[in-house]
């Protein structure tokens, strides 16, 4: 009788461990997935607490991507989104026009702003990292989602550096990607809407899994510098923005990541 009633829990605790995985997988299956951090002491925080800070308040959620809109520079301060091993395409799609953001209560700058300024309509939410849906794609044609950029670091460096991200996105099972331009008093304009130009643009780049981070912060201007050269630690660009990025991580969590500028846990091959 001994060896019966241990044979039937056995077949019970093995039956609720099943159920316990099952239910697990299913709900990180979902938008609103749990981190949960291998290396530091077990917690599990949604995806959307990543969010940085607004210094404006006037925060955009769309389907694939948020922002924090600055009405004073016509521009996002940030865009944050999560990028999916699984969302990495290279499928071939029609470019839409691009249009203001009806959700932007200050209304978004007007997209003729950038009619002969002699800059590209630099996106932040990179439409490449939208494409395995034409909604994704379409929706990073919003005027919220861009920011006036010289087109030789928009095609250069700054491409480089998205296309680094797509690598640590397939490499490391996906990541959390913010960016966005420094924005000052007395930068420059374009068009009627008077749309900021930025004289630097940052991209904060956050491995679930690690949990590692590492930031980049980069002239606007035409460069061939390999990108680890522009790394950075997140603390400066707090400094720089007033943004506090990842605040509802573990104090000790958070202190560590935004404190190095180091890039030797990152693969740059």
């Amino acid at each position: 009788m001994k060896n019966k009633k241990s044979g039937y829990t056995l077949v019970m605790l093995v039956i609720a461990t099943l159920l316990y995985v099952f239910n697990f997988s299913k709900g990180n299956d979902t938008k609103e997935q749990d981190v949960v951090y291998k290396n530091e002491a077990p917690i599990s925080i949604k995806k959307k607490e990543l969010l940085p800070s607004s210094t404006t308040g006037q925060i955009v959620t769309h389907d694939y991507y948020t922002l924090s809109y600055y009405e004073k520079y016509e521009q996002a301060e940030w865009v944050a989104y999560d990028l999916q091993k699984s969302q990495l395409s290279k499928t071939k799609r029609k470019r839409p026009y691009f249009e203001k953001d009806a959700k932007v209560t200050t209304k978004s700058a007007h997209y003729k702003a950038y009619k002969n300024s002699g800059y590209d309509k630099g996106h932040l939410c990179p439409a490449g990292d939208r494409l395995f849906s034409k909604k994704a794609y379409n929706e990073t044609f919003l005027t919220s989602n861009i920011s006036p950029q010289k087109h030789d670091f928009n095609a250069g460096i700054w491409n480089r550096l998205e296309q680094k991200t797509r690598y640590w996105a397939n490499k490391y099972d996906g990541v959390y990607v913010v960016t966005g331009g420094i924005l000052t008093d007395n930068l420059q304009t374009i068009g009627r809407d008077k749309v900021s130009v930025p004289t630097q643009f940052y991209k904060i780049i956050f491995d679930y899994t690690e949990p590692k981070a590492i930031a980049f912060l980069i002239p606007h201007k035409e460069s061939t510098k390999a990108l680890y050269k522009f790394t950075t630690s997140i603390d400066h660009i707090e400094q720089l923005t007033g943004i506090d990025f990842f605040a509802a991580l573990p104090d000790s969590l958070e202190n560590r990541l935004e404190a190095s500028d180091s890039y030797k846990d990152w693969s740059f091959r």
